[in-house]
């Protein structure tokens, strides 16, 4: 009788394949339950300055990009609550939705301009030049007719930014000539004001507009020096398009009654307001800076 074949052996590396295959199946469904400490999420971990459960509350620097929750950082939930920051944000004349509703008007017209083949650079610097317009028209005189023209160049203002956004155009120096121009359109309407009341004699219309350019001025140097500390002060009770809303009633109400006092009562409350967002500006930095750990 014939001996038997020797049973075939595998390689060595075949039987190490099937044996981590194997273990891999028999320990799928088993596999050991992390533990508690393991589920807790990263950012409530000791705080290494102070070794307590502090992060999420940001009270050090270090502990900053461990407490993230969906984006938003806990220690701007704390700085809302610590300053009322929704007045500051949202305190303002306009509230969120009617700035939507008006850009939401806004957004065909930009889309229409963009096919015709305009871009959001060359928006910025037509709203300009019809800001020019109304300023000659406030220089001589023609209040009424400037209110008109202000009305349209206000709402053109905001049409370079929807077509940015629209067209993913959106620039860093698109933002920056377009805070640049707004600037130099608010401090040209103001000399216009200036000069209009030197004509009529009207020294107190004088101060008044070079009141309200400067203390405009400090509002969004207010907010661009935050930014530069890493602090986003946007809002207060008189932003820009309150100011110019505010702007425009007072020189429609005096070019149609004949009054200058309309114009100077609006350039009054220009000044007050814009001086009560500026002391909302700071103090929301303040709160901001030493919520986040730095000196104030």
């Amino acid at each position: 009788m014939a001996p038997a074949p020797p049973a075939r052996r595998r390689p060595r590396h075949h039987r190490a394949l099937r044996s981590r295959v194997d273990l891999h199946a028999s320990n799928r469904h088993h596999r050991r339950r992390p533990r508690a400490d393991a589920l807790r999420p990263r950012h409530r971990r000791p705080c290494r300055l102070d070794r307590t459960s502090r992060c999420a509350t940001e009270r050090h620097t270090t502990c900053r990009r461990r407490s993230r929750r969906g984006g938003v950082t806990v220690a701007k939930r704390k700085i809302a609550k610590r300053t009322g920051s929704k007045r500051v944000t949202q305190g303002s004349l306009l509230t969120n939705n009617e700035r939507s509703r008006i850009k939401s008007i806004g957004e065909p017209i930009a889309l229409l301009l963009g096919r015709i083949g305009f871009s959001p650079d060359a928006l910025t610097l037509v709203g300009f030049g019809i800001v020019l317009v109304a300023t000659a028209q406030v220089a001589i005189g023609n209040w009424a007719i400037a209110a008109g023209i202000l009305i349209a160049g206000t709402l053109f203002d905001g049409l370079d930014g929807t077509l940015a956004r629209a067209t993913n155009r959106v620039t860093a120096f698109g933002a920056f000539f377009d805070s640049s121009l707004d600037r130099a359109a608010e401090a040209a309407i103001y000399a216009g004001i200036v000069y209009s009341a030197s004509v009529l004699g009207d020294t107190q219309m004088a101060t008044a507009a070079v009141l309200a350019l400067g203390i405009g001025s400090l509002v969004s140097y207010v907010r661009a020096r935050g930014e530069g500390l890493g602090v986003s002060a946007h809002g207060g009770i008189a932003q820009r398009a309150e100011r110019a809303i505010l702007l425009i009633v007072g020189l429609l109400a005096a070019g149609l009654s004949g009054e200058t006092n309309y114009l100077l009562y609006a350039l009054i409350i220009i000044v007050a307001l814009s001086a009560v967002t500026v002391l909302q500006r700071i103090l929301f930095i303040r709160a901001a800076l030493a919520t986040t750990g730095r000196r104030a």
